[in-house]
């Protein structure tokens, strides 16, 4: 039989290397075309390694917790007709229950598979919460969490529990237990960008506040239309995207960068939203906001939150993007500074809407509120810009409809 390389996929031109977190095969097993045998964290998405042809795995070269590079070879394949799967059982017609049917074909996220080998878990006792069945991080920690109480045993000594990369270490025994592990390369990434922008930007935050009243009334009252109509749930993004490309459109630095000495006006906008994501915090771009429609925006973002939470978004859904939305509220947060992504020049942070008094025609009424903040880069955006961008955010959410005539 003819030897076949396992190589590492090409990265793109921002990223130089990637972690070979998982071997889904071990030496020795058969494969199949196209089928997934390794995945490869980057400091932006998981790369999933496909065997180019049928055959038998004969040598892995690169171990788990690998650094590798674009076209690196991690693997030999001894190619050919692969040794058949272990034939399915011909189904009968009688009847059977749900639970023998589970473990035919489990989709289990690269972070979640991660967590399944370190502890040695079996996946037909997980219950997968993501799209199809697919098992995410937190299922598996949901799982952890309940093994204690299945097996009522004497408690160990407790002890720093370290990640399968880092060096054995003897069990340490005490009352204050500790978990080390090494951080993801995205959170690592992460750390990086926000500390750079950091030392670099001159970042300073302004805030306002919106009356959300108006919004709450016109999606209560087109919601369910909306949702028959385009079969996704008309939420508060898709008004504050809306509102921000308007807001864009008429403060152009907000929607620049600086690049050396040159400042950089974008004709186009693509909307970066952050989301959280079992891997760390990934902003997925909505390019071209400004031809999207409402329907279009709410239906991208869900499926990007799918793609955050399966650990399948692509470098080209995070990469670029001219201006940033962060929303801390629907972790309940009532005010916050966010913090830019370069070398965007400015970020908008939506918040919790809380019912809170305030004066309207003369009189004190309850109406839920939401504080926002625009944080900016002012060596580009001078502080009236970014009042005026706010005020106007504030003026098109209070009265939608002018959202819809651009005034």
């Amino acid at each position: 039989m003819m030897a076949t390389e396992i190589t590492v996929p090409t990265f793109p031109e921002s990223v130089a290397d990637g972690t070979l977190v998982t071997w889904r095969k071990k030496t020795g097993d058969a494969v199949r075309r196209d089928e997934i045998v390794a995945d490869i964290e980057t400091d932006k998405v998981v790369f999933e390694v496909p065997a180019i042809t049928d055959g038998v795995l004969r040598e892995i070269v690169a171990a788990e917790g690998a650094t590798v590079v674009s076209g690196q070879v991690i693997a030999h394949l001894e190619a050919g007709k692969a040794a058949a799967p272990a034939p399915k059982a011909v189904a009968k017609e009688t009847p059977k229950p749900a639970a023998a049917e589970a473990p035919k074909e489990t989709i289990v996220a690269p972070a979640a598979r991660k967590l399944i080998n370190e502890h040695g878990l079996d996946t037909g006792q997980i219950t997968g919460s993501g799209k199809d069945g697919r098992i995410l991080k937190e299922d598996v920690l949901k799982s952890l969490e309940e093994q204690p109480a299945a097996k009522p045993q004497p408690a160990p000594a407790p002890s720093i529990v370290r990640d399968r990369h880092a060096p054995e270490t003897p069990a340490m025994t005490g009352e204050r237990p500790e978990r080390r592990v090494p951080m993801t390369r995205l959170r690592a990434r992460v750390a990086e960008r926000l500390i750079d922008a950091q030392r670099t930007a001159a970042m300073l935050t302004t805030f306002n506040e919106i009356n959300m009243q108006p919004v709450m009334d016109l999606r209560n009252r087109y919601r369910e239309q909306f949702e028959r109509e385009h079969g996704v749930r008309l939420g508060y993004m898709s008004f504050f995207i809306k509102a921000s490309v308007e807001a864009l459109k008429r403060f152009p630095e907000t929607n620049a960068s600086i690049d050396g000495t040159d400042i950089v006006y974008h004709g186009f906008y693509d909307v970066g939203v952050a989301v959280s994501s079992p891997r760390g915090l990934v902003v997925p771009i909505l390019r071209d906001a400004d031809q999207m429609s409402m329907a279009g925006i709410e239906a991208r973002i869900r499926e990007y939150g799918e793609k955050a939470r399966g650990a399948t978004l692509a470098i080209e859904d995070i990469t670029g993007g001219t201006f940033t939305i962060t929303n801390g509220g629907i972790f309940g947060s009532l005010m916050s500074t966010p913090i830019l992504n370069p070398p965007q020049s400015a970020i908008l942070g939506m918040h919790k809407i809380e019912p809170r008094p305030i004066a309207e025609n003369g009189a004190v009424v309850i109406r839920p509120m939401m504080y926002v903040a625009l944080t900016y880069d002012h060596r580009l955006v001078d502080g009236r810009e970014a009042v005026q961008f706010l005020v106007t955010i504030k003026e098109l959410l209070e009265d939608p409809a002018r959202i819809l005539i651009g005034v």
